[in-house]
């Protein structure tokens, strides 16, 4: 009964917002369907197949959210990520109500399992500051894109965590200190703005599992930050078989002329797959890089692309949401 009428308020959402190509509203004022973005997120029927499309108004959410994995499908459309916040503020030392301490995992702020989760124009922050390990969204769904959006923490922002996830980030800011973007996933960066806080730090740290084809790309991204000149590492690699590729990325001084780092693990720098294609700027030394590190051909870089890193073999073409939901 319960899922029944869940079905009819989705429907009868839907009818009504017909003209507004949503399903439901989310305003913080409670203009909308709902004043919460979970709720919007638990009315959404399990599996569905269909996209549910959640329109976000201009607000601060302070939520700790879950996109359960039985929510499939689900598009979040703000109108500007400079007005559209959605945080929290737990971190890893933080002790949860049995008095252990929560972990870098449980100290994100968005949880995404649901496969095929699309969210534009938002801003997601972990607003614990500068106090270790706090992510702001932790993704495991497959099939996930980002586009105009914008990540805000220090340590740990963002945390691309299943590890046959694959997500696309288009024209979004990322910001934080240390290790701020990390994980398993293969994972898309496209003409992004990846922002290293001071003081310092590493702007990656992979662990792509052995055998995966690919791990973190990044294209035509710029690395630019506060941090102070030639303080800042591309990438360490939290597991031996990391993987993190810059292509044609223009890069601030604050990136260090040796690039990499090894985690003080002799042993990765024979597994681990860490190179550049043609990256630009005060931070670009190609003659400089750690002699592990590699400077790709043109034929070499071909392969780097959306479609081949992301398609899978289900041909999973992630541009053409993007392309859905253009304007």
């Amino acid at each position: 009964m319960r899922r029944l009428a869940i079905t009819l308020v989705l429907c009868l959402s839907s009818w009504l917002a017909q003209s507004q190509d949503f399903d439901f509203t989310v305003a913080a004022d409670g203009s909308g369907d709902f004043v919460t973005i979970q709720e919007a997120f638990d009315a959404v029927p399990d599996f569905r197949k269909n996209e549910t499309r959640i329109q976000l108004k201009p607000g601060v959410y302070k939520e700790k959210l879950v996109l359960a994995n039985s929510k499939t499908n689900v598009v979040l459309i703000g109108e500007d990520p400079k007005t559209t916040l959605v945080t929290f503020d737990d971190f890893a030392q933080r002790k949860n109500k049995f008095g252990e301490e929560m972990g870098t995992t449980g100290s994100s702020s968005f949880f995404v399992f649901g496969d095929g989760f699309f969210a534009k124009n938002i801003t997601f922050e972990n607003s614990a500051g500068p106090v270790g390990q706090a992510v702001a969204v932790r993704v495991t769904g497959d099939k996930v894109v980002f586009e105009n959006c914008r990540f805000l923490g220090f340590q740990d922002t963002l945390y691309p965590q299943g590890d046959r996830s694959r997500q696309y980030y288009k024209d979004c800011y990322i910001e934080g200190t240390v290790d701020f973007i990390f994980g398993w996933s293969t994972a898309v960066f496209e003409n992004c703005e990846i922002f290293s806080k001071a003081p310092s730090g590493y702007v990656t740290a992979a662990s792509t599992n052995q055998g995966t084809a690919f791990g973190f790309v990044f294209l035509d991204c710029k690395l630019t930050g506060d941090s102070p000149e030639n303080s800042v590492y591309l990438g360490r690699p939290w597991r031996d078989y990391a993987q993190t590729v810059f292509i044609r990325t223009e890069m601030g001084k604050h990136i260090k002329p040796e690039g990499w780092h090894n985690w003080n693990k002799a042993n990765a720098e024979k597994t681990a797959f860490y190179a550049e294609f043609e990256s630009r700027g005060s931070g670009a030394s190609p003659a400089t890089r750690v002699a592990w590190s590699h400077q790709l051909s043109a034929e070499e870089a071909e392969k780097y692309t959306v479609k081949n890193v992301l398609a899978g073999e289900d041909l999973w073409d992630p541009m053409a949401i993007v392309e859905k939901y253009k304007k």
